[in-house]
């Protein structure tokens, strides 16, 4: 990565102003899931007072990062359709990784086009498909952070997801594919999706878990559902549905996520 986002990081880390916390695992709340915060005890920063943090202006995303002894949470998430660089997306991973987290536990609102899928289901990320037209990790690398030219076979790491099966054996699984938004989806581009071997989509998450993968971070994704895809329902599409179907998954994800984060800190 190019030497001044280095030194933004570095800004970024010293205003944290970090204690005794050495927290290895973090997690990504996306739209309407910032909650599930709640249910962790911790020192919550606001993004503004962290130097360099983008700020992000999207409803559902509260802008705050937790940190407790266990876990870092980032209430909300910076979504390039914003206006926001690529770099300002992927900033909080790169931070995540400066403090030291070697676990992501990223997630989302997504719409389903697997006609299997519910609104309200979580759904674990085993693939994704990167539509978003950028690669955070475009431009000189810094081989100290890692490859050139990172694998990405695994970037949704089989182990953890193998953890979430056995905590939610019933859980489904899917790709998730990643457009640059902030436009939904037409039926024409879903039916593409699809074909494509799609299961999810949604404006977020691909170059974030890029960036991780880059950084040797092991990853699980969870989809939240919040509405079927255009052309699979013939409801229109409407972002406070999807911040309510979020608020209304929160339950179920907060009861995933404190079984993963207690079997990571094992």
């Amino acid at each position: 990565m190019l030497r001044d986002f280095n030194k933004r990081i570095e800004n970024g880390f010293f205003s944290l102003k970090l204690q005794n916390n050495s927290p290895k695992t973090a997690i990504i709340l996306g739209s309407g899931l910032s909650g599930v915060k709640d249910s962790f005890i911790g020192e919550e920063i606001p993004f503004s007072k962290i130097n360099d943090f983008p700020a992000p202006t999207v409803k559902g995303h509260s802008g705050v990062l937790k940190i407790s002894d266990k876990v870092a949470i980032c209430a909300g998430r910076i979504h390039y359709y914003e206006g926001h660089s690529i770099d300002d997306v992927v900033f909080p991973i790169f931070l995540l990784s400066r403090i030291g987290i070697k676990n992501l536990i990223i997630t989302n609102a997504a719409g389903g086009i697997n006609s299997s899928y519910k609104s309200g289901e979580l759904v674990l990320i085993s693939d994704h498909i990167n539509l978003t037209g950028c690669n955070p990790l475009i431009g000189i690398n810094d081989d100290s952070l890692g490859p050139r030219f990172p694998d990405m076979s695994e970037c949704y790491t089989k182990e953890l997801i193998d953890k979430a099966l056995k905590i939610k054996p019933d859980i489904k699984q899917g790709v998730y594919a990643g457009l640059k938004g902030p436009s939904y989806e037409t039926p024409a581009e879903v039916k593409m999706l699809k074909t494509l071997g799609a299961d999810l989509v949604g404006m977020s998450t691909v170059n974030e878990v890029i960036a991780a993968s880059y950084l040797g971070m092991k990853v699980i994704g969870i989809s939240c559902v919040t509405n079927l895809a255009a052309g699979i329902s013939d409801k229109k599409l409407d972002h406070g549905e999807v911040v309510e179907a979020g608020k209304k998954a929160e339950k179920e994800l907060t009861s995933l996520i404190l079984k993963l984060i207690d079997i990571l800190s094992e």
